[in-house]
């Protein structure tokens, strides 16, 4: 069985995405995507993104499908990746680039800086301090991180959060790398080979 994903937004705008089953894979769900890109902006143009985890790739084609200039998704299972690049190849996303790897050796190796960064690892793992650690020396001036977890994670004291939401089990939170001011708002609902 194949799972599919609508994009919501953007110049692909009801194009499915199909991935396959696997115990980590949860795409974002609509409400969320729809609540995380309106507090993103709906027009990405000139934007670069780093899709760590990608997975399905809900949350990097709907920034590439909204004018990101650049996506960087990042995954090591294989079959995921296949659709992956499936799905780009079928959308012709140019913008999009996929990278074979473990998302730590990802974030140990490159030296790229981005916009926006969706972070969202699979949730039994606990990986969400660490990652938030490595990730300020990625992160563009303004920068931005899009993280999910199955609870609201304090992101620690290096990072603001500006806003956090939930829908059903998932707790989503906006990030920004910094310790003075800002305000959180709640609201429901180089060894890298690119392939």
């Amino acid at each position: 069985m194949r799972n599919k994903v609508r994009i919501i937004g953007g110049e692909w705008r009801s194009r499915l995405i199909v991935f396959p089953e696997g115990k980590d894979l949860r795409p974002t769900p609509d409400r969320v995507r729809e609540t995380v890109f309106n507090w993103l902006g709906q027009d990405l143009s000139g934007k670069t993104c780093l899709d760590l985890f990608a997975g399905s790739g809900a949350m990097g084609f709907e920034a590439a499908s909204r004018g990101a200039e650049r996506i960087v998704m990042v995954e090591s299972n294989v079959e995921i990746l296949k659709a992956l690049k499936t799905n780009s190849k079928k959308l012709g996303a140019k913008q999009i680039h996929l990278v074979a790897m473990d998302a730590l050796n990802f974030l140990n190796l490159d030296r790229h800086v981005f916009d926006i960064i969706f972070l969202d690892p699979p949730y039994r793992l606990g990986m969400l301090p660490k990652l938030l650690s490595l990730l300020p020396s990625h992160l563009a001036e303004d920068g931005l991180v899009y993280m999910e977890n199955d609870n609201f994670s304090e992101a620690g004291t290096d990072w603001l959060v500006l806003h956090r939401g939930y829908a059903g089990k998932v707790c989503y939170q906006l990030l920004k790398s910094g310790k003075d001011g800002g305000s959180c708002k709640t609201d429901r609902l180089s060894g890298i080979i690119f392939i």
